[in-house]
């Protein structure tokens, strides 16, 4: 016999019916007072007049950007200047190339490259699209950027490496 004694089973136990909690609201606000206090503390765009020059920003995103895919730089060091989606776009590529550097036992190296030129839009008021050519010894590539006026600062909402 084991050591642990089994529960003995209830077959025809009474089966007692409780009655549904009553529904109580979720706060005592109501919805067009949530709507309000979710709009006033989410995101607030800002003008492209209110906002300094966005080049320098595009060029050292750029430039970051290579360096933590290359492993040289932490991804933390960009937070504050992208979105949550870029910032879990980039840890996943950062994890993928970290992983095909080790599968080929190739140590971390800061990349050696220099950019190239730049070209800037403005499709809309407080929306900054660029693209920045990058240049290495074995490739060129393109990176795309799009800013976006949030908070009184720029941040990045989408980053591609072409």
């Amino acid at each position: 016999m084991s050591p642990v004694a089994a529960a003995p089973a209830v077959e025809n136990a009474p089966v007692t019916e409780t009655a549904p909690a009553p529904k109580r609201p979720r706060s005592g606000r109501t919805i067009h007072a949530r709507i309000a206090h979710e709009e006033f503390f989410d995101y607030q765009p800002t003008s492209t007049a209110d906002l300094p020059d966005p080049r320098p920003l595009v060029e050292n995103l750029t430039r970051c950007v290579v360096e933590i895919l290359a492993g040289a730089r932490e991804l933390e060091q960009i937070a504050r200047w992208v979105t949550d989606d870029v910032y879990s776009t980039l840890l996943k590529r950062q994890v993928i190339s970290a992983r095909a550097r080790a599968a080929r036992g190739k140590p971390v190296i800061r990349p050696a490259f220099a950019l190239g030129s730049t070209i800037i839009c403005e499709p809309r008021d407080g929306i900054i699209e660029a693209v920045v050519v990058v240049n290495s010894r074995a490739r060129s590539r393109a990176v795309a950027v799009r800013l976006e006026g949030l908070d009184r600062r720029w941040r990045a909402s989408a980053i591609h490496v072409l």
